[in-house]
């Protein structure tokens, strides 16, 4: 199995690796300061390297969270979630003690409904569950690697068709809608709006090419029925999320995390109902997927 062990010399930072597949976790960078070039350049190369990067006991306030993610691109303001008031590029993401997880539940790459998908996510921890409330990340170059030289070659060229409706219109995702709970959505003509994006991608940075597929958003194969492309996704979406190709981060309070939402899926766990957690949120804009 093709590693993500052997990487580049990192100068500026300390670079510790969560798994055997993907991630790591960054010392030696105070994110509530400007960057310098080369120490940016550093994190950059971890994040193509390792598709997700955590950095430990930051202080950042929200002005800090959007300088940092602006190093990497201009930065969305979501369609659909509505962001703080004064700040609508961040996300709060509230989740009550007595209440269940129910935004970002479930194996998925954010916004791979966007006809442009998001680059990367940028998250920070203000309150966290003593117990549970981690985040699994699974390694999609490794996925399409894994696959037989049969399936990569079925896959060069397929299409696949994404769409936010069924995610946004399920009954927990209903309750959200204009309502004055811990999130908030807003109605938007992208719900029923359907884009298509190849099967398999190269990362427009590496070269690396991904498996492009997820089960919360990929609606079915272009030229395909639903019915003819369901046990493919299903099969996709098993294979893409194996518990090899994954890592876990565990939240601690003042925790950032960075992945690069071309080439991981990531699943929030729903463990952790009596208990209290509030993460930000920032998403930097990315370019058409090839």
């Amino acid at each position: 199995m093709r590693l993500l062990m052997e990487h580049p010399t990192f100068s500026t930072i300390v670079v510790n690796p969560l798994s055997r597949a993907l991630g790591a976790e960054i010392e030696g960078v105070d994110l509530s300061q400007p960057l310098e070039d080369a120490q940016f350049e550093d994190i950059q190369n971890a994040l193509f390297t390792f598709g997700v990067i955590g950095f430990r006991d930051q202080t950042l306030s929200h002005q800090n969270q959007i300088d940092f993610a602006l190093r990497f691109g201009t930065l969305e303001v979501h369609p659909i979630v509505k962001g703080m008031e004064g700040h609508p590029e961040i996300i709060r993401m509230h989740k009550p003690a007595g209440t269940p997880a129910s935004f970002g539940v479930g194996w998925h790459s954010d916004n791979s409904f966007f006809v442009q998908p998001s680059l990367g996510s940028i998250v920070y921890a203000e309150t966290v569950p003593p117990v549970g409330g981690d985040t699994l990340f699974a390694n999609q170059q490794l996925a399409y690697d894994m696959l037989s030289d049969g399936l990569r070659k079925t896959l060069e060229g397929l299409v696949a068709i994404h769409s936010a409706k069924e995610a946004y219109t399920s009954p927990t995702a209903l309750e959200k809608y204009d309502s004055d709970g811990p999130i908030s959505y807003k109605k938007s003509d992208i719900i029923e709006k359907f884009v298509e994006h190849p099967v398999v991608i190269k990362h427009p940075v590496t070269g690396k090419k991904a498996l492009y597929v997820n089960a919360m958003f990929t609606h079915h194969f272009k030229g395909w029925t639903m019915e003819e492309s369901k046990p493919l996704l299903e099969f996709l979406s098993t294979h893409a999320t194996r518990e090899d190709f994954q890592c876990r981060f565990k939240w601690q309070k003042n925790s950032l995390v960075m992945w690069d939402n071309r080439v991981v899926q990531h699943a929030a766990l729903n463990d952790y109902v009596d208990y209290d957690r509030t993460l930000y949120r920032v998403t930097v804009n990315g370019t058409t997927l090839n």
